[in-house]
This record gives C-alpha cells, structure tokens and sequence, in this order.
C-alpha cells in the first residue's frame, strides 16, 4: 500500500485530503502549515496567505486566547502544531508548559524578512492591478 502520494491533493473526497495531511512529509507539512495574512500585508505582497516560520508575529483569531499576539518560537511539523511566546499553560505544580496552538486559528501580524529564500519566494507574486469594466485599474 502506498505511504503517500501527491495526487491525493486533487481528490475530492474528504478521507483522502485528510490521508493527504496525516501522511504527507516534513517539506509537504511546510505549505500545508501556512497562515492567513493580515489586510495590510495582503496589499503589500500580493498573497492571502504564506507558510509560517519562527521569528514571525502572530495574533490568535480564535479559542480561549483569541487576541493575545506574540513571536512564533517553535514549530512542530509532526503535530501541525505552533508554538508562541508567552503563550503558556500551568501545570498543578505551578511549572509552565509552552501551550501548542494550530495554525488555522493563527494570522500574521509581521513577517520575519532576514531570510533571503523566503524573500524570492514571496516576490514571485506581485500585487497585480485588476481594470474594471469602465477602464479604471485597481489593486
């Protein structure tokens, strides 16, 4: 039986997106593991979304910490998890544990930009000027 293949990415049925997700390797987990972009940085590039890293600032859109921001600190590819300073659970004991947060409820605020790959990557698109029917060019 097959581990994982990509063509399971254009199915349609549900089973596989997610035999897709639980299977898929580290370097596939990277784009599946991207973020939505705020307003301003969706005009400025040109993208809804981009894979996260550490060094980006996040802020949570939803669950119990919905609000709350902070600096992406670790990333868990194997779980589809995140990590986020000052983001903590207690522990009965009183010790801290870092809390791990999914993605999908995470937007970036500020993108990391000292990486010279994730520059080009992000380059490729450009914000394009769409015409309207009277001739008008927006963004």
């Amino acid at each position: 039986m097959v581990k994982w293949t990509p063509s399971w990415i254009s199915s349609t049925q549900p089973r596989k997106k997610r035999k897709y997700a639980y299977n898929a390797p580290l370097h596939i987990r990277r784009n599946i593991m991207s973020a939505n972009l705020t307003k301003e940085l969706h005009k400025t590039y040109g993208r809804r979304s981009i894979p996260i890293r550490v060094g980006d600032t996040v802020k949570i859109m939803r669950g119990s910490l919905k609000g709350k921001s902070g600096k992406i600190s670790a990333l868990d590819r194997a779980r589809y998890k995140v990590y986020v300073e000052g983001i903590t659970n207690y522990r009965k004991d009183g010790a801290k544990n870092p809390r791990a947060l999914v993605v999908s409820n995470l937007m970036i605020t500020e993108l990391m930009l000292e990486d010279h790959k994730r520059l080009d990557i992000i380059n490729r698109t450009k914000p394009t000027k769409k015409e309207t029917k009277d001739g008008k060019k927006t963004s």
